[in-house]
């Protein structure tokens, strides 16, 4: 009995859960480029190497791109591009929209040029109402861009806050968050970011209801969630299947693509991810 889908794999000979070839529209894995881990082309690199069938696309966390030279960014994206997988600016359109109208359309200009192929749209730190994120979309398409609107529960997201600074502000309604994510998708946005603060992040107990109802009213192919700790992925495919979407660290890539296939796991998940190929 063999791998239902004839990935480059050693051991093929052992069953997995299916998982289609890239480039996909599900069960995409996005990996954080330097941000809390310092590394260059040569380590990217290595990574695409080694687990590149499995992951989708990069992101630039934190604006950690405009402090490392030109050249250099657009080597990750070349790196990037030779494996099937974009390259996302990250959140960091918060910072240039302080700076007016003629700052985003130069954003948006030099990122082209240094080959992003998303740019995210990050409301955690700023008030940005519903018909202003529905507008910044349309520009970024009209830009020849993918936007990814990335929306949370959580006041002061995004960032380095500590869970007491997170905790003296409120938190988001989740209607308004599903509201905004539907206006945003049907404004052009090819899918949204779900910020990990508020739900299991920075949380004294998971709001694993607010997760719920985030994937039932934008669907599960729609969204895609921060996940960048073992529990939390582990959580969302153990409930949702390995067609989630979400966002972890470059460190984790195996670990997360061995649980979407099946080929290991830990006492609540060993074995039980079954997904039948088409």
């Amino acid at each position: 009995m063999s791998n239902a889908v004839p990935h480059n794999v050693s051991f093929n000979f052992v069953p997995r859960a299916y998982r289609p070839e890239k480039p996909r529209t599900f069960g995409m894995t996005e990996i954080r480029a330097p941000y809390y881990s310092t590394f260059g082309t040569r380590h990217l690199q290595d990574v695409f190497d080694v687990a590149g069938q499995w992951v989708d696309g990069i992101k630039w966390a934190g604006g950690s791109f405009s402090l490392v030279p030109t050249e250099q960014v657009r080597a990750f994206s070349d790196i990037a591009h030779e494996n099937d997988a974009y390259v996302s600016s990250g959140g960091w359109i918060e910072t240039v929209l302080r700076y007016g109208d003629d700052a985003v359309d130069h954003y948006l200009k030099e990122a082209k040029e240094v080959g992003f192929d998303v740019i995210e749209i990050s409301t955690g730190f700023i008030m940005l109402n519903t018909s202003g994120l529905q507008r910044l979309v349309e520009k970024v398409v009209k830009a020849g861009l993918k936007a990814k609107p990335e929306l949370g529960l959580q006041i002061g997201s995004g960032g380095d806050s500590g869970e007491a600074e997170l905790a003296a502000e409120s938190k988001k309604d989740i209607g308004d968050l599903v509201d905004r994510g539907k206006k945003a998708l049907d404004a052009g946005a090819s899918i949204i970011m779900i910020e990990s603060e508020g739900i299991t992040e920075n949380v004294t107990e998971w709001d694993t209801g607010a997760a719920a109802s985030i994937i039932n009213g934008l669907g599960l192919e729609n969204v895609m969630f921060e996940a960048a700790d073992g529990p939390v992925f582990e959580w969302y495919v153990k409930n949702y299947g390995n067609e989630c979407n979400l966002f972890v660290d470059h460190s984790q890539i195996l670990q997360l693509e061995g649980l979407r296939q099946n080929i290991w796991g830990n006492k609540s998940t060993w074995g039980r991810v079954i997904n039948p190929a088409p």
